[in-house]
């Protein structure tokens, strides 16, 4: 394949930035890229060497071959990615992983593969499944999923901007349009397969095998990730586990409310802001 004939770090278009002794990796998800960190960089490179990346299904991507729908139709090419770009790095051990949505449970699942990789995972609005089935509580049925489907493909130019409304606190219009930019750069040829991916995963089973410390961030009133999941999760992860709260509407805490998102961080890390 083409994504693996070039470096990695030039293909996901990684960076390394900040001070610290530490390293810390941040981990955008569906739709976003490396942009959705920047309001908590200033601060986070004052304490760590924070480690940047877009997925390659990101618009800021630039070659269209490096994401294949097939190789990525489930989270584990995905920790496969996040491995070998570490890797690359000659980052082996010892880090403390920041994911958000979709890259909470790629993160679980990398951590799975490589126990020694991260001593903290840090998971921000993630969610093991979204939709309900039996007793849990994921936050959608099939019916509403196959809506959003549906919308992708017919008319993703008007998804996007209805997306970033419902997901962003519209107190923050400059957070709900750069969020609309980040998604309407994303092909759409790229958008459907990995939302039927993401929206459709089930990732429940991994929890029990995560080790790794892991600190659960959740919002105060997330469309796509109801509270009862943060709670699921904490439950059944095999490592310890705590669950933090940010008062903010929406699911991008690091956006919306991101002094307290950073408080949250600097209270778990033991940093100071």
């Amino acid at each position: 394949m083409v994504a693996l004939e070039r470096s990695l770090e030039a293909a996901m278009n990684a960076r390394i930035i900040g001070s610290g002794s530490e390293t810390m990796v941040l981990a955008h998800g569906f739709g976003g890229d490396q942009s959705v960190w920047d309001k908590v960089l200033p601060c986070l490179t004052n304490h760590y060497q924070v480690v940047l990346f877009d997925w390659t299904f990101s618009g800021a991507v630039k070659d269209p071959n490096l994401f294949d729908p097939l190789k990525y139709s489930s989270y584990d090419a995905f920790a496969d990615d996040l491995i070998a770009l570490l890797d690359e790095l000659h980052l082996e051990s010892s880090l403390v992983f920041v994911g958000h949505s979709m890259s909470g449970m790629i993160g679980c699942i990398a951590s799975i593969k490589r126990p020694q990789l991260f001593n903290r995972l840090i998971l921000v609005a993630a969610s093991p499944r979204y939709i309900n089935i039996d007793d849990y509580e994921g936050g959608f049925d099939d019916a509403t999923i196959d809506g959003i489907i549906s919308s992708i493909e017919s008319d993703y130019e008007n998804w996007t901007s209805n997306f970033a409304l419902l997901v962003v606190d519209n107190s923050d219009p400059i957070s709900v349009n750069n969020l609309a930019k980040c998604l309407k750069r994303m092909r759409h040829e790229f958008a459907v397969p990995l939302a039927k991916t993401v929206f459709r995963s089930d990732e429940r089973d991994i929890l029990d095998k995560v080790t790794t410390p892991c600190t659960i961030i959740q919002t105060t009133n997330d469309i796509v990730v109801p509270g009862s999941v943060a709670d699921y999760m904490h439950k059944k992860i095999k490592g310890k586990s705590t669950v933090e709260i940010v008062n903010t509407n929406g699911h991008f805490p690091q956006l919306t409310a991101h002094l307290e998102f950073l408080a949250v961080l600097a209270g778990v890390l033991g940093f100071e802001i």
